[in-house]
């Protein structure tokens, strides 16, 4: 007999059985893998086949391509920072990151005084009060720790109730977890209300969660306290957990800020939200962001991810509070840099024939298609746009099915390169829509 530990059994789809060693089973110890490497075909794995098909992956490719070629390609796809972090949080990671105690692992929840510095955040900016030990766990950006939080709570089968468009992480967290989706309509806050209601009657079992995504991406839509608090009331009755994502509260353009869904009362018995210092401190590739809430929800998450990593590398942690902690000047002004692009954006849009409307936050702007190209959906249409005049956007039906008709335009590219685009969007749209014909058959699209 084997040790205990170097083999373990494996059936495969005749039903038979044998020993397989883990050096065998490297594309997985399930029947159907072992059959497929010993006949030559490729299946896809179980979690693999869940996940649906990547919409921006065409838009890439093409996109690299064309870089390939030579051609000069104006990049509104990603909401990827593009301006450089502050000085004074540069300086505090190259500071902390000569010190050798800091190369050793680091906390899974994070330091104690950058848990801290988060709870002065919240307090400071939203008046919520946060207890650092048992209700903040920094993540490695908002995104990771979504996917984990879904991880934590989801049964095979749970059903989550989605805002549809919204981003993808979302939506994939909870499929990779072994959920099902059901998608609420958010273009007004009353379509999504009633939405939520008409999801929960019709759905069994009973949902379990519902995702909140405000200031959003890519609608760039914001609520206001009266919407959360009727959403708090409904939650409560309904034994729901609210998932709220806030990456752009601190990207807002009027004297207005959006608030924090845990300034109702009472929604911390039921909620957890999601920050990321990415877009307001231009922090995307540090990878730091943090979920704070609900004691037992926040638990959850604390301990999936102590099974999953160290957290992240301690001197960016270090850096991280000295951005929260430190002077906040430079949070108004990646503000109004994002706010000139904006209203740059919009001008030169409605004098290229497009118009968009302007965002009242986050980093995008959620554009109708113009005709006549509506017709054609959001992908053909980006991808018109990338080959004719050299612009990258998001198509909206990468967001969900509700996001066709629409392209999302991210603020990460200056002025000038704004009106450069602008410019070739404006000779693209003046030619006839009949001689668009390379890329996609103009004929079948009107029928």
């Amino acid at each position: 007999m084997a040790p205990a530990g170097r083999e373990h059994l494996s059936l495969d789809e005749a039903g038979d059985s044998r020993l397989k060693s883990p050096r065998d089973c490297r594309a997985g110890c399930s029947g159907a893998g072992m059959q497929g490497i010993r006949d030559g075909t490729v299946q896809e794995f179980h979690r693999i086949k869940r996940l649906p098909p990547y919409v921006f992956e065409e838009v890439n490719r093409l996109k690299a391509a064309a870089r390939a070629r030579g051609d000069d390609i104006i990049d509104f796809g990603m909401g990827n920072p593009d301006m450089p972090t502050p000085p004074h949080i540069v300086e505090k990671l190259v500071e902390t990151v000569s010190k050798p105690r800091t190369n050793r692992y680091s906390a899974s929840r994070g330091i104690p005084g950058l848990r801290r510095a988060q709870a002065a955040y919240y307090e400071r900016r939203f008046g919520v009060k946060l207890d650092p030990d048992t209700q903040i766990v920094a993540t490695l950006g908002s995104k990771e720790g979504f996917a984990n939080m879904a991880q934590a709570i989801t049964a095979p089968g749970d059903i989550v109730l989605v805002p549809n468009p919204t981003y993808p992480i979302h939506e994939f967290g909870f499929i990779i977890s072994g959920g099902a989706i059901r998608h609420v309509p958010a273009k007004t806050d009353e379509e999504f209300l009633k939405g939520v209601d008409q999801a929960m009657r019709h759905s069994v079992p009973n949902p379990i969660a519902l995702v909140l995504n405000f200031p959003a991406n890519p609608t760039a839509r914001v609520a206001g306290l009266d919407f959360y608090s009727e959403l708090v009331t409904y939650a409560k009755n309904h034994d729901l957990i609210l998932l709220s994502d806030v990456a752009y509260a601190e990207i807002y353009f009027d004297e207005n800020p959006p608030p924090s869904l845990l300034q109702v009362p009472g929604a911390i018995d039921i909620a957890v939200e999601f920050s990321s210092l990415s877009k307001t401190y231009a922090m995307p590739g540090w990878r730091m962001g943090f979920a704070v809430g609900n004691e037992r929800l926040i638990a959850a998450l604390a301990r999936v991810k102590s099974y999953l990593d160290y957290g992240a590398f301690t001197p960016i942690q270090v850096a991280a509070a000295a951005a929260l902690n430190g002077p906040q000047e430079c949070v108004d002004e990646i503000r109004a840099v994002y706010k000139a692009r904006r209203d740059c954006l919009i001008e030169q849009l409605g004098r290229a024939g497009w118009e968009v409307p302007a965002p009242p936050a986050t980093m995008f702007a959620w554009a109708p298609i113009p005709e006549p190209y509506a017709r054609i959906g959001s992908l053909e249409f980006s991808k018109l746009l990338l080959e004719k005049a050299h612009v990258a956007v998001s198509p909206g039906i990468g967001f969900g099915e509700f996001g066709e008709g629409y392209v999302r335009i991210a603020l990460v590219e200056n002025e000038q390169r704004i009106r450069q685009a602008a410019r070739s969007i404006r000779k693209f749209l003046s030619e006839p829509f009949e001689s668009m014909h390379n890329v996609i058959p103009i004929a079948s699209s009107r029928n």
